[in-house]
């Protein structure tokens, strides 16, 4: 195993793509870190989950997470991790993503991506590896953004349930429960749980669950179980629920 990024690939060039290709164990950590160029965080195996001060990814195979250049994050991987990651000048072309998101990799980026991986070095933007970055910057402007971030909060009182939930996501206490433990009334926490997450309380933890449940279906957990410790009554609530999030079923998800 090598290290993510080598000085050379974190630091803006005139060639303005740069691929790295990185295989990590299950269950391998990268601490805290952020880079001078945009990253596009892609893994042609294994789930990973990025964590930001203000986000969580949880991303299978077929989607990538892109995060502006400076922003400090963290990557844990769950289950045996193939990461292909890019590196982008955020000046290369106008509109690329300019905030933290989760955008689908198409086969065509997909194998796009693999081969930037094996460029090595400095190159020509009139020859064929720079007509093949170019390529993928246009690819990364056309691609829509997906609903697979969780929004965390700043707040240490609302933070604190967050994690209570992320922690515990068949965790079912209602919000006028929580809200009693931080001596507010049910319509501040409310206000103040939107505020910080730019989502209601009960969508929030809707979206936590199901992302959360992309870990456990990602290491072949049976899906009643996972439905059933993410706290869904059966399997049919939990699949429902899923297909209207990410437009599959559970089953068909990691295919």
């Amino acid at each position: 195993m090598v290290e993510l990024v080598s000085e050379h690939e974190n630091t803006p060039t005139a060639t303005p793509v740069t691929g790295v290709a990185v295989d990590y164990p299950s269950g391998h950590m990268i601490p805290a870190h952020s880079h001078q160029r945009s990253q596009l965080v892609y893994a042609v195996e294994g789930v990973l989950v990025i964590e930001t001060d203000v986000g969580r990814w949880v991303v299978p195979p077929s989607r990538g997470v892109w995060l502006i250049a400076g922003v400090s994050h963290t990557v844990r991987m769950r289950g045996v991790a193939r990461m292909r990651s890019i590196f982008v000048n955020q000046d290369a072309i106008p509109g690329l993503p300019d905030v933290d998101c989760v955008i689908e990799i198409s086969p065509l980026l997909r194998e796009l991506i693999l081969a930037a991986t094996k460029v090595t070095g400095h190159y020509d933007l009139e020859s064929r590896d720079g007509r093949l970055m170019r390529f993928i910057l246009d690819e990364l402007c056309s691609l829509p953004v997906l609903p697979f971030n969780l929004p965390w909060p700043t707040d240490a009182r609302i933070l604190r349930v967050c994690q209570t939930l992320s922690d515990d996501p068949a965790n079912s206490r209602a919000a006028d429960d929580w809200a009693a433990d931080l001596a507010m009334s049910a319509k501040t926490f409310h206000r103040q749980f939107q505020r910080q997450t730019g989502i209601t309380f009960g969508r929030w933890r809707q979206q936590a669950r199901l992302l959360l449940s992309l870990e456990s279906l990602a290491q072949g957990m049976p899906i009643v179980q996972v439905a059933l410790q993410h706290g869904y009554e059966s399997q049919s609530a939990f699949a429902a629920a899923f297909k209207r999030q990410f437009g599959l079923r559970p089953s068909e998800f990691y295919r």
